[in-house]
């Protein structure tokens, strides 16, 4: 995690802790952005930055990266501090408690300003960063959850491809659970593993997300059957304890029929994985099209000096052209129309699973789930996973399980 400043000649300085003070005091155009584990694009920064400051002469541009466990306590300890950084990467919803909390720039008097500047990124991702009917994010970069299967335990299974329902997900999951060998794995972060639940209609909240909806007859039917699946060793428990190296490895590994996991888990499983090619691994939608997303966005922190010059750099970052070489060289996606278009036609040439992958990304984008704009987001996740985990786990019945998690997020819905 090191500090790197970019100074007026757009050259960047690895391993400094922080500009000295006396610069900073001398700088009215000085912007610091934050980003989130990222630091391989040290040398895409510098030509952002510096291609920045051609057209903004005498800007400062200051960055830090953090890995992701260090961000969110960093950021809230700078924002006590009264030294937030202007720009901030931000991942899933931890935004909207900052939105909710006075802390990040409203930029939708910006996009009303620039009405053509919200028509370069896919609606449905553009939508996933709204709170009270406000914008607070613009997409930075962009992955949501589908499904992974191993073509040689399905073949093996006797299975002719991937599921299209919850039954058969649960079906085929025991039809390939032999000796060390299980049917399904999931993330489960994040809400990484909601799809399941949205499959089969259940929602977490009422409409109006004011009280828990979850405790039904039809989430009870789907806990008991995933802990029974998990208990036969359909299911491998690691899709409830572990959270990215464990499931990931475990499927790379290939002895796990199905992957339930972002478009990120691709890279890091073929990294482990030397069975994986285009003849073994399929990548589709989960059953139902329904996906939890994990976006990252660029925000601004509401004590900017300088916002209308902050709000400027990430229209620069997240534009066509940069966004266009981000996703060649990362080979991500970006919510950015024709960014992503140059992006899968450069990876589709150089590999097919990973064009097959990243394709997923773009289709059934009004069908995400997971991603509910909650101020109190992690609170209730720490109180509604303890228990789905003691359901699937074995170590309460479902109903059980269910009504004890719906005490538990009714106190934090009570709290707010």
């Amino acid at each position: 995690m090191d500090r790197r400043t970019v100074l007026k000649a757009g050259v960047a300085t690895a391993g400094t802790l922080a500009m000295p003070a006396y610069l900073r005091a001398q700088s009215n155009r000085k912007l610091s952005i934050l980003t989130w584990n990222i630091a391989d694009q040290e040398a895409l920064f510098k030509e952002e930055f510096a291609d920045f400051q051609k057209t903004n002469p005498g800007v400062e541009i200051e960055w830090l990266d953090k890995k992701g466990p260090d961000l969110p306590a960093f950021y809230q300890t700078q924002l006590v501090a009264g030294t937030a950084p202007d720009i901030i990467d931000l991942q899933g919803e931890l935004w909207v408690e900052w939105a909710a909390n006075g802390a990040l720039l409203d930029l939708t008097p910006y996009l009303q300003k620039e009405p053509e500047l919200i028509k370069l990124y896919n609606p449905d991702y553009m939508s996933s960063f709204v709170y009270d009917k406000k914008n607070y994010l613009i997409p930075f970069y962009i992955s949501k959850t589908l499904l992974y299967y191993n073509k040689i335990m399905f073949k093996e299974a006797g299975l002719s491809g991937p599921p299209t329902s919850f039954d058969e997900l649960i079906t085929f999951s025991q039809a390939m659970a032999k000796g060390e060998k299980t049917g399904f794995i999931t993330l489960n972060f994040d809400w990484l593993y909601w799809p399941l639940m949205k499959m089969n209609g259940i929602e977490l909240l009422t409409p109006d997300m004011k009280k828990p909806a979850f405790n039904t007859p039809q989430m009870i039917a789907v806990l008991d059957r995933l802990a029974k699946a998990t208990e036969s060793g359909g299911i491998n428990k690691i899709a409830w304890t572990g959270r990215w190296v464990e499931p990931n490895g475990a499927f790379a590994g290939g002895n796990v029929g199905m992957l339930h996991a972002h478009s990120a888990s691709y890279f890091f499983v073929k990294g482990q994985g030397r069975w994986i090619n285009p003849e073994t691994l399929g990548a589709v939608q989960t059953p139902g099209g329904w996906s939890t997303p994990t976006n990252h966005g660029f925000a601004i922190s509401k004590t900017s000096k300088n916002p209308d010059l902050a709000f400027a750099l990430v229209k620069h970052m997240t534009g066509t052209k940069w966004a266009t070489r981000l996703a060649e060289i990362r080979r991500v996606l970006t919510a950015n129309i024709e960014a992503d278009k140059a992006g899968l036609a450069s990876v589709q040439a150089e590999d097919a699973l990973a064009h097959a992958v990243l394709q997923t990304q773009l289709e059934q984008t009004d069908k995400m789930t997971g991603n509910w704009p909650l101020p109190n987001d992690a609170q209730i996740k720490d109180a509604f996973w303890p228990e789905i985990q003691n359901a699937v786990l074995g170590r309460k019945d479902a109903k059980t399980a269910l009504a004890d998690a719906e005490r538990a997020v009714t106190r934090v819905m009570r709290r707010s």
